[in-house]
């Protein structure tokens, strides 16, 4: 499995993994990225099945996503010191 994830999508890996799914709006508040840059990323990550896109019955104009998490670990895994620099924990 090959990943070439940009920064803002492992970013938002890393938030969707911890903070349960979201909306595209939530997100954007949470990681201070600009909509389009939300969702080219979201986009990514469906395309490689770290994350997946489900009905918002509370708002259905508005779709959560979340992560998939096993492979998100097993992608943590992998590349642990990448998650680790964004995070600020290295």
């Amino acid at each position: 499995m090959s990943f070439d994830l940009p920064r803002s999508a492992i970013i938002i890996l890393e938030r969707l993994t911890l903070e349960g799914p979201m909306t595209p709006k939530d997100i954007s508040v949470k990681v201070d990225l600009a909509p389009r840059t939300i969702s080219a990323a979201l986009r990514k990550l469906i395309g490689l099945n770290l994350c997946k896109k489900v009905p918002n019955l509370q708002d259905m104009r508005q779709p959560l996503y979340l992560a998939d998490v096993k492979r998100a670990k097993e992608f943590r895994r992998k590349f642990e010191h990448i998650t680790l620099q964004i995070s600020g924990r290295s």
